[in-house]
């Protein structure tokens, strides 16, 4: 049974789930989807053509599906959909996709939280287990795979990509893609090493850690360009799944992904 206070305003063409609660003044339009056990606080503002899965969150002051702030945008129907088990704190803001970006969808996978005043951009893509620290924003149509960090207040350019298991430290301007497994921060922002206590939290044995520091010494400071340190772990490291994850993500960036923090440095972590 649904608890919706008398105070709130929600659609008689939304479709709401089972177990759904709904707080004074929050506002849910038509052509929205609401799973089940999904809590919607006061003063949230849900928008047309927005799907949620089940167990959000969604804090007050949020607003999810509110048309893109983008110039090509021409009032067309795109969307944005939300994953199971999502939390999204005070004041986040989460714009529709774009037609003219050729996805019109913006997307945020389970389990994922997002903190307070965070911007998800038309057309962005939010993997599942990523978190976005206060403050965050990310432009339009940037990729953040699955199980990233992104600290508070940094901000994204359009286009870029941040891999899987990455480590953004809080403030960073990322211009660069962020490759997988990486810690990185600085100003201007740079390779600082690997993501070892995000890797061996999440059960990634100190093997594989070790092999993943070293095809990014490999990459960054063995005295390659991209290209060939690519080569190099290409040829002289044995297959696994994070060898690919890496060699993929790199050969695939179209902005280029971030130099090391000194060339000729190891960084500052081991």
């Amino acid at each position: 049974m649904n608890k919706i206070h008398p105070l709130a305003t929600v659609s008689p063409k939304a479709v709401l789930g089972d177990n759904i609660e709904v707080g004074p003044y929050a506002f849910i339009d038509e052509n929205v989807e609401i799973g089940d056990g999904c809590k919607i606080y006061p003063h949230a503002v849900i928008f047309p053509y927005v799907k949620m899965g089940k167990n959000c969150e969604v804090y007050p002051g949020a607003v999810l599906g509110a048309v893109p702030q983008d110039l090509k945008f021409d009032g067309e129907i795109t969307h944005v959909v939300i994953g199971d088990n999502v939390t999204i704190r005070e004041c986040v803001t989460i714009n529709r996709g774009t037609k003219a970006s050729g996805k019109g969808i913006t997307k945020v996978g389970n389990n994922t939280l997002i903190m307070s005043y965070v911007h998800i951009a038309h057309d962005c893509s939010v993997g599942n287990h990523c978190i976005l620290v206060s403050y965050v924003g990310i432009a339009g149509e940037t990729e953040v795979d699955d199980w990233a960090i992104l600290g508070g207040g940094a901000k994204a350019h359009q286009f870029t990509k941040i891999g899987c298991h990455a480590m953004v430290g809080g403030m960073s301007k990322i211009n660069k893609d962020i490759p997988p497994f990486a810690l990185c921060g600085r100003d201007p922002i740079c390779y600082a090493g690997v993501n070892i206590v995000g890797l061996r939290r999440r059960g990634f044995s100190a093997d594989v850690v070790r092999n993943i520091k070293d095809i990014y010494d490999t990459i960054y400071f063995q005295g390659y360009n991209i290209t060939d340190g690519c080569a190099k772990v290409e040829a002289g490291f044995p297959d696994s799944d994070e060898k690919s994850a890496i060699l993929n993500f790199i050969r695939s960036s179209k902005r280029g992904i971030i130099k090391a923090n000194n060339p000729g440095e190891k960084g500052d972590i081991d």
